[in-house]
């Protein structure tokens, strides 16, 4: 897969790199009459450089995969492509039949990085276990995990094979920093990026009078200030969902922002970092 160099990058534990800034699809392909806006908007993505497009067998019930297959044909090697299996299909048999689904909803003949949704009852063995054949057939090029805590990776890695996770995708925002208490130093030392879904907590904190204030100094939106703060982190990639081609726009000026040590300031203010364990959220 072909990154385009204008964009930072972030480097998986096997030396490929993927682009900081990516494009979700949660909540799309759920509104026929909005489809048109969201092919527009997957596809202006690529052509900005946000060519980390990251989906899900749960989306719209599959619906999202086919949107993303419409969306990237013919551009399939300008493409870098995540999705993911439901943890109640984890187990060996289950994960590769979820995973040939994903990839005929998609048209494709290999996934990118390919997640396991979040922990399920399924042992991590079975799940590993397709993985690894899933690679060795050539239908996954990497597999990672999401919605996984720190004791929940710490799991992961003493399976055998748990050491060859690419990434953990988590929520991941300024009202949500938990992860900053444990978790995101923690894979940080261990080589780990963290795809953050969800960064700008889906408009919710977009009102807040500090982050208008801020966007204000960089004649920028507070959405843009919210993706730029999220991107700060050498090893974070940011997936946010846009459907229609503004929003697209919008997110990619948030990585040309520059925060100051001022305005990070004034955001810990407004959103104070962790100061003990918290529980992981999740949306």
């Amino acid at each position: 897969m072909a990154v385009l160099t204008t964009l930072r990058t972030v480097s998986l534990p096997n030396g490929e790199v993927i682009p900081a800034l990516g494009q979700g699809t949660w909540y799309m392909a759920e509104d026929p009459r909005r489809r048109p806006d969201e092919l527009a908007a997957l596809r202006l993505g690529i052509d900005l450089g946000m060519s980390l497009i990251d989906t899900a067998e749960m989306y719209a019930d599959g619906e999202a995969e086919v949107l993303v297959g419409e969306a990237i044909e013919g551009r399939r090697d300008q493409v870098f492509l995540v999705s993911k299996v439901l943890p109640h299909h984890a187990t060996v048999r289950g994960t590769i039949a979820a995973c040939e689904g994903s990839l005929l909803r998609l048209g494709v003949e290999a996934i990118d990085l390919y997640l396991l949704h979040w922990p399920g009852p399924i042992p991590l063995e079975e799940t590993l276990e397709a993985f690894e054949r899933l690679v060795a057939a050539g239908k996954i090029g990497n597999w990672g995990v999401s919605n996984f805590d720190l004791s929940d990776m710490q799991d992961l890695i003493d399976i055998p094979g748990g050491r060859q996770v690419s990434t953990n995708q988590v929520l991941y925002n300024l009202q949500y920093r938990g992860i900053e208490y444990d978790l995101l130093p923690w894979c940080e030392r261990s080589g780990l990026p963290i795809m953050a879904y969800s960064p700008i907590e889906q408009g919710r904190v977009l009102d807040h009078g500090v982050l208008r204030s801020v966007a204000a100094r960089h004649h920028a939106t507070p959405a843009q200030v919210a993706l730029a703060w999220v991107l700060r982190k050498d090893n974070v990639c940011a997936i946010p969902r846009a459907s229609n081609a503004a929003h697209v726009r919008e997110n990619r000026l948030a990585l040309d922002m520059h925060l100051s040590a001022a305005d990070f300031a004034d955001l810990d203010r407004a959103f104070p970092p962790p100061t003990r364990k918290q529980p992981l959220a999740v949306h």
